[in-house]
């Protein structure tokens, strides 16, 4: 697909391709998001950023917040997954719904994150079909 593509042709193409991708191999998912951004071993300043340093609920623990916080992180994950192999990668969206998110008060900001997880995901995708043009990425969430 030329680079100049519209998003939509980008995303009709690779989505028209994946049923033949499905017929000819396996396709490789990511793993766990959770696991890998306890490896970072975040505080609750980590989780809170700049944005939500006033929040009057602790944060630590709302991973998909992190997007928004640490994008940085999230998009290193995606990477490392991609890296490995991957040929779909999850946004970190597990928990970005009201019901989930009104523990931590962020019920406001569910479609905020929600966005930000798909766009982190994409770049991610993208830059990986950048290097490989013949070899779809895909973001499921």
């Amino acid at each position: 697909m030329p680079e100049n593509a519209s998003l939509h042709e980008r995303r009709t193409g690779r989505t028209e391709r994946l049923p033949a991708l499905l017929r000819e191999r396996i396709l490789v998912l990511d793993g766990a998001m959770g696991t890998m951004i306890q490896r970072h071993e975040l505080s609750e300043a980590d989780f809170r950023g700049d944005r939500f340093g006033d929040h009057p609920s602790d944060l630590r623990g709302a991973n998909d917040l992190l997007v928004l916080t640490q994008p940085r992180i999230i998009s290193d994950i995606h990477t490392a997954y991609l890296d490995a192999g991957a040929d779909v990668i999850s946004t970190n969206t597990f928990n970005a719904t009201k019901v989930s998110l009104a523990d931590y008060g962020l019920e406001p900001v569910v479609g905020e994150l929600n966005e930000a997880a798909a766009r982190i995901a994409r770049a991610a995708a993208d830059a990986f079909e950048k290097l490989d043009p013949t070899r779809p990425r895909f973001v499921a969430g």
